[in-house]
C-alpha cells in the first residue's frame, strides 16, 4: 500500500501528458454536445471519486451532474430515455465489475454518452464505451486502492478543466506533480497515537473535500477496522455532531476555498467538548486543531483535496500496522469487488 501510493505523483504528472490530446479531444466534444446535465456511475472508492466530479463539474463547469445508482440499470433496466445525448462518466479501476457494466450498456441503449475512467483499458466497460480515459496508474496489487484513486482524481480534474475552460483549473494541472510530491512527503503518522485505540470517529470535510473525507473513512473502516464516518462540516451541525464528547477524535480536511465558511467555529465546538480534532488546512480556520497535519495551503483547491489524500494514505497504512492488521489484504475483501 505505502509503495503504490508512493507511486502516484509520478504515475499523475505522466498521465497528464499521456492523455492530454485525448482529454482536449473529449472537451470540445462535450462543449459541442452541450448536455443539459451529466452522470456518474461508480461503486466504492471510485464513487467517492465520482462526488469529485460532481463538485468539478457543478461549480467549474456548471453543469448539474447525478450519481446513477448502477442497479437501476444492471437490476431495474429503469433508466430514463432522458440519457438520450447526456454524458455518463463511469468509473472504474477495474473496469470489470457486471452492474457498472450493465448499467453503462443500459444508458447506452438510451442515448447516453459513455465516459469510461478506467485502470484496465481493455476492460470489458472501457470497450462498451464512446471515450476512454485512462488513469495509467499502472498495476495495484494491495487490495486498498491508493495510486488509482489519486490518478483517477487527477484524470476527472483534467476532463472538467478542458470541458470547461477553466484557466484556474487548467493551470493547477500543470503543478499536479509538484503538489503530490510534496503530499507524499508531508508526515501525517504523527495522528497514528490520537487514533490507535479509537473504537470509531468522524472525518469531515466540505466543497472539494467532502469526497475526499468519504475515501478517508472508507479507508479507515477498510484497512484498520475502525468506524469512521464521514460528513459535510455543515452538515455535521444538523445531528451527528450530539455524537461526539471528551476524547472523540475527529480529523478535519479543510477546504481551501470558500467552504472553509464557518469552520474555525465549528472545531472551537468539538474542541470545547474536549474532542481530539486533529485537522489540515489553512491555520486560521484550524488553531483549534489538537493536532496540526502539515499541508500546502498556497495551491489551487482542487489541487489541495487531491493533495490531502495522497498525504493520507500513509497514515492510513502506519494506523493499519499500529492496529495489528495488515493494510494490503483486509480481510472479506477482494480487489475486484463483483456485484449486480
Amino acid at each position: 500500500m505505502a509503495q503504490e501510493a508512493n507511486e502516484a505523483p509520478a504515475r499523475a504528472a505522466a498521465q497528464l501528458q499521456l492523455n492530454a490530446d485525448l482529454v482536449r479531444a473529449a472537451g470540445e466534444r462535450l462543449r459541442e454536445l452541450a448536455p443539459p446535465f451529466a452522470a456518474t456511475l461508480a461503486r466504492g472508492s471510485s464513487d467517492q471519486a465520482a462526488a469529485f466530479a460532481k463538485f468539478l463539474l457543478e461549480t467549474y463547469a456548471g453543469v448539474p451532474t447525478l450519481s446513477h445508482a448502477p442497479s437501476v440499470g444492471s437490476l431495474y433496466q429503469a433508466t430514463s430515455s432522458r440519457f438520450a445525448g447526456v454524458p455518463l462518466i463511469a468509473i472504474s479501476q477495474s473496469g470489470g465489475s457486471p452492474d457498472l457494466i450493465a448499467a453503462a450498456e443500459d444508458a447506452k441503449r438510451q442515448g447516453a454518452l459513455v465516459i469510461a475512467i478506467v485502470n484496465v483499458v481493455d476492460s470489458p466497460l472501457a470497450e462498451r464505451a464512446d471515450i476512454v480515459i485512462p488513469v495509467h496508474a499502472g498495476s495495484e496489487t494491495s487490495v486498498a486502492a491508493t495510486k488509482s484513486f489519486v490518478c483517477t482524481l487527477v484524470a476527472l480534474a483534467h476532463l472538467v478543466a478542458e470541458w470547461s475552460q477553466d484557466a484556474g483549473l487548467l493551470a493547477a494541472l500543470g503543478t499536479i506533480g509538484d503538489v503530490l510530491h510534496n503530499a507524499a512527503d508531508a508526515d501525517w503518522t504523527q495522528a497514528v497515537p490520537l487514533l490507535r485505540d479509537a473504537d470509531d470517529m468522524l472525518v469531515l470535510g466540505r466543497g472539494p473535500t467532502l469526497p475526499i473525507a468519504g475515501e478517508a473513512a472508507l479507508k479507515l473502516k477498510e484497512t484498520s477496522s475502525l468506524h469512521a464516518e464521514a460528513f459535510s462540516s455543515a452538515e455535521v451541525a444538523h445531528g451527528p455532531m450530539t455524537l461526539v464528547g471528551e476524547g472523540d477524535p475527529v480529523l478535519v480536511l479543510a477546504p481551501l476555498d470558500v467552504a472553509r465558511t464557518g469552520l474555525r467555529e465549528r472545531l472551537e465546538d468539538f474542541a470545547a467538548r474536549g474532542a481530539r480534532v486533529i485537522a489540515a488546512g489553512l491555520p486560521e480556520d484550524i488553531a483549534a486543531a489538537q493536532l496540526v497535519l502539515p499541508m500546502r495551503t498556497d495551491v489551487h483547491p482542487a489541487a489541495g483535496a487531491i493533495a490531502q489524500i495522497q498525504s493520507f494514505y500513509a497514515l492510513a497504512e502506519a494506523l493499519s500496522l499500529a492496529r495489528g492488521r495488515n493494510p494490503d489484504s483486509p480481510p472479506h475483501l477482494n480487489k475486484v469487488t463483483r456485484t449486480l
